[in-house]
């Protein structure tokens, strides 16, 4: 009897503690839940705020609109093409002004000699010899300073040269991409009374000038005439020194085929050419 008493009172306080058991479970939860569960939501999180710490280290200028980076100029030149879709030539130059152009006077002399007239005495006398000299101050490809020390005209062969070098210039400017502008003559034919009125202001004027013989002209390196449309807006500025280079390639073009003999002036600031 003592027995069964003892284990209806075992039974009784199992129940007990399998009840509070699962009243403490109901309670809390997470105290069932397996360590290794716990590891893995742990891991989860420093993942995130791994993440997050990234994002926050990032440089603002990684994060900014697209729209508002602009390219390097550099890189809009080295993409611009042409209306017709080439790619623009490159702008060589020549290595050296002085070895490139190197024909001095009295080199000049013997060619314009050959090919020129015979000195001419004054204006009435050039305009008298129609049929030996070319008026050449009307030119779509060049514009002729006013002249104090000389007179607008040249032989035939002078005149042809100047205006192949006009165009090719032109043509140049064109296959490089750049505005047009015109070349800008600042001496041509000198007359008797021309020289002599020369030599009183500058007493290094020689009186073997190869101009006397319309075959030599001067063209400025450093100012040119931009080519405008009446109608159309402002042709944007070019650096003189960008179409300097491009004009010096022409004319050791013009010099290499033989057309004509090219003395590079420091002082006066121009290419000094005979015809041959």
């Amino acid at each position: 009897m003592e027995k069964e008493t003892r284990g209806h009172r075992f039974v009784e306080g199992l129940g007990i503690m399998i009840i509070v058991l699962a009243l403490v479970r109901c309670a809390f939860p997470g105290v069932s839940t397996p360590q290794v569960a716990q590891v893995a939501e742990t891991a989860d999180s420093l993942q995130t705020d791994t993440v997050i710490t990234a994002q926050v280290e990032t440089p603002v200028e990684e994060s900014a609109p697209k729209s508002d980076y602009q390219v390097p100029e550099t890189r809009q030149v080295a993409t611009r093409y042409l209306a017709d879709g080439q790619r623009p030539h490159r702008i060589k130059g020549v290595t050296s002004y002085d070895k490139a152009f190197p024909d001095s006077n009295y080199v000049q002399l013997v060619a314009a000699q050959y090919w020129g007239v015979n000195p001419v005495k004054n204006r009435q006398n050039a305009e008298a010899r129609s049929d030996e000299l070319v008026y050449m101050a009307a030119s779509p490809y060049y514009y002729v300073d006013p002249l104090q020390r000389s007179i607008p005209y040249l032989v035939p062969r002078a005149a042809i040269l100047l205006q192949d070098i006009g165009q090719a210039f032109f043509d140049s400017l064109q296959v490089k991409g750049i505005p047009l502008h015109r070349l800008i003559v600042t001496s041509v034919l000198r007359t008797e009374e021309d020289v002599m009125k020369l030599r009183r202001v500058n007493t290094n004027a020689t009186e073997q000038s190869c101009h006397l013989y319309g075959t030599t002209f001067d063209i400025c390196y450093n100012r040119y005439k931009t080519v405008e449309d009446p109608e159309g807006p402002h042709r944007p500025g070019v650096r003189d020194d960008s179409l300097k280079y491009v004009l010096c390639e022409v004319l050791d073009d013009m010099r290499r085929q033989g057309r004509c003999y090219i003395k590079y002036e420091r002082k006066q600031g121009c290419f000094h050419m005979t015809v041959r």
